[in-house]
């Protein structure tokens, strides 16, 4: 997938592939995931940690979401808000999920406010792609760009792709931000040239 593509071409490309994922697949990525940034040190010492909740095609976070809320450790899941930001809510369990617009599924808990993610010490962000540098592509929104923006210094980020979806260069623009680190299934957590 690498090469110079421009940002529509590759969410069309990843999202393509993507569709072709058996469950299977996609199942033993959410545990690989899990798996490889419950290693980390700044998540396995129960320390507050943002994550999404995968939906659809996208590299399963559920099973990390679940291990961290097991741990004891606070999990912020984000609740989307007009004009592309994020809000954060405490995860407790399966049952404090409703479904949301575009057909995500969001906390019901209290919000927490756009600024939440200051105080984490990991966020791990939803990608199409990620570059050697850290760059991720996403759905356009910019919402994680905002929220990666927010988040205190000390944060570990990362964006969570399948293995063929970590590439030589994305298409940025001034607004995007990095990741330090791309998590992947077959590869786990890949450090990036920002760390």
């Amino acid at each position: 997938m690498d090469g110079v593509l421009s940002k529509r071409e590759l969410r069309r490309r990843v999202l393509a592939a993507r569709r072709e994922l058996s469950g299977r697949a996609r199942a033993a990525a959410g545990a690989a995931i899990r798996d490889a940034v419950l290693a980390l040190p700044e998540v396995s010492s129960g320390r507050t940690v943002a994550v999404y909740y995968a939906v659809g095609s996208e590299p399963d976070t559920r099973p990390l979401v679940a291990a961290l809320s097991e741990r004891g450790g606070t999990v912020l899941l984000p609740v989307f808000l007009d004009g592309g930001e994020l809000d954060w809510a405490p995860y407790t369990g399966p049952d404090s999920l409703a479904p949301a617009g575009h057909g995500l599924v969001e906390p019901t808990g209290p919000r927490l406010g756009v600024d939440a993610v200051r105080g984490v010490s990991a966020l791990v962000c939803p990608a199409l792609a990620v570059d050697a540098a850290g760059y991720r592509l996403g759905r356009g929104a910019g919402c994680y760009d905002r929220a990666l923006a927010r988040a205190g210094e000390g944060a570990v980020s990362l964006a969570v792709v399948y293995d063929t979806e970590l590439v030589e260069s994305v298409p940025t623009e001034e607004h995007d931000r990095p990741v330090r680190g791309a998590v992947t299934p077959g590869r786990g957590v890949v450090w990036l040239g920002n760390r």
